[in-house]
């Protein structure tokens, strides 16, 4: 018996398959929005969820936005008389800086400066007494597919040791940010998930 000729599907049915899948990936595709989770991934590959991110759009377009660290995953490290919220590993304490000053607490799809300035840490040796402010760490994010991702780059925390100038504006500009390479500090990067 002589094998059928491969029937080929109508044009319409494709494109509507094509259509359906798009939408489904639309749907699913990561947006400022609701609650994520923060996670810290480390250089020797451990994965640390830190907290979450409240994310809410606004009327005027841009995207409030509230850090809730789990203090339950921290240790407390008094440091140069005060007290830090602390992770440890890889040899490194690293400690969550909470922004001390008022600000906007939005962000933009294109903006997340404000966010960033959320995200501040400083790192320091088990050993070392003292909190250095010039070890300060600030995550770059990035937005993909499935979230936010934040490189390190070192800043001075010094500069935010009295409220600065422009309260509207995030302080730590790229020209006072410098990229720290791979694999150099224990966090090596956050993510918003």
């Amino acid at each position: 018996m002589p094998a059928r000729p491969a029937r080929i599907a109508p044009f319409w049915l494709l494109t509507a398959g094509l259509a359906a899948a798009m939408a489904s990936h639309t749907a699913t595709a990561w947006e400022l929005q609701g609650t994520k989770t923060l996670v810290a991934h480390t250089r020797d590959q451990q994965r640390l969820t830190l907290g979450t991110v409240e994310f809410t759009p606004r009327p005027d377009g841009r995207i409030a936005f509230a850090v809730h660290m789990d203090h339950a995953k921290f240790t407390d490290h008094f440091l140069s008389m005060k007290e830090f919220k602390c992770v440890e590993g890889g040899g490194e304490v690293s400690c969550h800086v909470p922004y001390p000053y008022p600000n906007p607490g939005t962000v933009t799809p294109t903006d997340l400066g404000w966010l960033e300035h959320h995200l501040l840490f400083l790192f320091k040796l088990p050993k070392e007494f003292g909190a250095k402010l010039w070890n300060g760490l600030y995550y770059r994010l990035e937005r993909t597919d499935a979230g936010l991702v934040g490189r390190p780059q070192s800043i001075d925390l010094n500069l935010i040791s009295a409220p600065p100038a422009q309260t509207d504006r995030p302080p730590y500009r790229p020209a006072l940010r410098d990229d720290v390479a791979a694999g150099v500090r224990w966090i090596d990067r956050i993510a918003i998930e």
